[in-house]
């Protein structure tokens, strides 16, 4: 059973996560950011369902397991549609909102062919090895997908301040993802390290979220000087 610091990380991250979706209300963002918003609904009733199971069956029972896994896998979906969202609203202008959709799904049917070729030939539990493969591509092509968003609103010279900061958020989430899936590949032997920091860095996009959603109005504006600094 986990013990009480990751309790704790646990239950803050969860209160974070429930943060956002009351500051998005507040600000009245619940429908400009609806992607986004259901994403961390999601991840609210995933904590809530997995804290169940945990007490009821244990931490290394495959019921814990299997929805673990499972549900990380539709949250990473979800998390990649919500980024497509952002696609769309700094494409608005150009009407090119239905071109991101079909780049996102063209994307997202891609990664799931990839990572089932990967595991087909090398597991016997072919479905779990393939839900664990996908959600590792999804956060590789979600945090290239981020700084080419990121690339594009420095182009374009995207001033909405809130808008930079939830993509900004996001690209530091999925580097720290992707990079956690690195060093467990790459060392195999502290997997069990590396893996506890998943929940710390789970906190970091609530977190960030709910501070822009609070505290950064949505007709704020970065000025174009200050964005060509951060570039």
């Amino acid at each position: 059973m986990p013990g009480p610091l990751q309790y704790f990380i646990w239950f803050s991250c969860t209160l974070l996560e429930v943060a956002v979706l009351v500051c998005a209300y507040r600000r009245q963002a619940i429908r400009q950011y609806f992607l986004l918003n259901l994403y961390i609904s999601c991840e609210v009733i995933a904590s809530v369902v997995r804290f169940e199971i945990l007490h009821h069956y244990g931490l290394l029972s495959l019921n814990y397991a299997y929805f673990y896994y499972y549900s990380d896998a539709l949250l990473t979906i979800l998390l990649f549609l919500a980024l497509s969202s952002l696609y769309s609203q700094v494409f608005g202008e150009l009407n090119a909102g239905r071109y991101v959709q079909f780049g996102a799904l063209f994307l997202l049917s891609a990664t799931a062919l990839f990572s089932f070729a990967v595991v087909q030939q090398s597991s016997a539990k072919l479905l779990s090895h393939f839900v664990f493969e996908l959600s590792q591509n999804l956060y590789f092509v979600g945090l290239v997908l981020t700084y080419i968003l990121w690339a594009a609103i420095l182009k374009l010279r995207e001033t909405r301040t809130r808008l930079i900061q939830i993509v900004l958020s996001l690209g530091i989430y999925f580097s720290l993802y992707a990079a956690n899936y690195a060093l467990r590949n790459l060392y195999p032997s502290m997997e069990s390290v590396f893996q506890s920091l998943n929940p710390l860095i789970g906190c970091f996009l609530p977190f960030a979220w709910a501070y822009a959603f609070w505290r950064i109005p949505d007709d704020a504006r970065l000025e174009p000087s200050r964005l060509a600094v951060i570039r």
